[in-house]
C-alpha cells in the first residue's frame, strides 16, 4: 500500500486488497489529499466564514460569484 497503511484498520486493509489496482491507487490518493488537508490551518484571521470562497476558481462573497 503506502504510508497511510499504519493508518487503516486490518479489516479495511483486507478491503483494499482485494479492489483492483486503480481503485487501490485511488484511495490512496484519497488518503493523501485527506492527510494534507487536515494538515492545513483551520482558525483563520480575518478569513472568510465557513467554505472556501474561490473553490471553483471564482470568489463568492455574500452570494455573489467574482470571475478573476
Amino acid at each position: 500500500m503506502g504510508e497511510n497503511e499504519a493508518v487503516i484498520s486490518a479489516e479495511e486493509a483486507a478491503r483494499r486488497a482485494a479492489l483492483p489496482e486503480a481503485a487501490r491507487r485511488a484511495l490512496e490518493e484519497a488518503d493523501a489529499r485527506k492527510k494534507a488537508d487536515a494538515a492545513l490551518p483551520r482558525n483563520e484571521s480575518g478569513g472568510p466564514k465557513g467554505v472556501e470562497p474561490t473553490r471553483y476558481g471564482d470568489w463568492e462573497r455574500k452570494g455573489i460569484t467574482y470571475d478573476f
